[in-house]
């Protein structure tokens, strides 16, 4: 359950704001169909959820305890100062003319693979004998960060302080990636 619930809020933090969610609106406005937007976020982030997840395991498998937790630490705290930081813009993908279910699945798995989602999973699963749980959470979570971008679409930044949001993420993910090093150091 810890991994379960761990990458689930983790990735729903990470998400947030964050460029997976503003192509997923992108594409809905410029689809003008919801589904096949949401079932190509879907796939996207299953394919990925579950790399991520059996990587992180094999992770596991390899190093010891300490390592897994400093891994883990680096992720968040690394995932928090990407939020904090300036970010490139995103490909709306309008040249793409694959159609909206291919546009989507494509689009979002390139963008979500290598992303810190992927390492905050993959070191969350290294932690646990439990991967598929990670990689179901994350999953969820990412989920739960794009789907109110798919629904609101633009009015999503005139509903939710978005970048407001995304601060404060990214200072909590800060601030638990440092403790979470410091505990793997030894020093707390």
């Amino acid at each position: 359950m810890d991994a379960f619930l761990t990458s689930l809020f983790a990735l729903a933090i990470a998400e947030f704001g964050d460029r997976p969610q503003i192509l997923c609106a992108a594409l809905v406005i410029r689809f003008g169909r919801v589904q096949p937007v949401v079932w190509g976020l879907a796939l996207a982030t299953l394919v990925n959820c579950l790399l991520s997840a059996w990587a992180g395991s094999q992770v596991n498998q390899w190093i010891s305890e300490e390592p897994v937790r400093l891994f883990y630490a680096l992720s968040l705290l690394l995932a928090g100062v990407a939020m904090l930081a300036w970010r490139r813009p995103v490909d709306l993908l309008e040249n793409w003319s694959t159609g909206a279910f291919w546009t989507s699945f494509l689009g979002l798995f390139i963008l979500q693979f290598g992303d810190k989602g992927q390492f905050i999973l993959a070191a969350t699963a290294a932690r646990t004998d439990a991967w598929i749980f990670a990689a179901i959470g994350g999953w969820i979570g990412v989920m739960l960060a794009c789907l109110p971008a798919i629904i609101l679409q633009e009015r999503l930044a005139q509903a939710v302080p978005v970048v407001a949001m995304r601060k404060t993420g990214g200072t909590v993910l800060v601030a638990i990636g440092i403790i979470l090093a410091m505990s793997a150091w030894g020093v707390l």
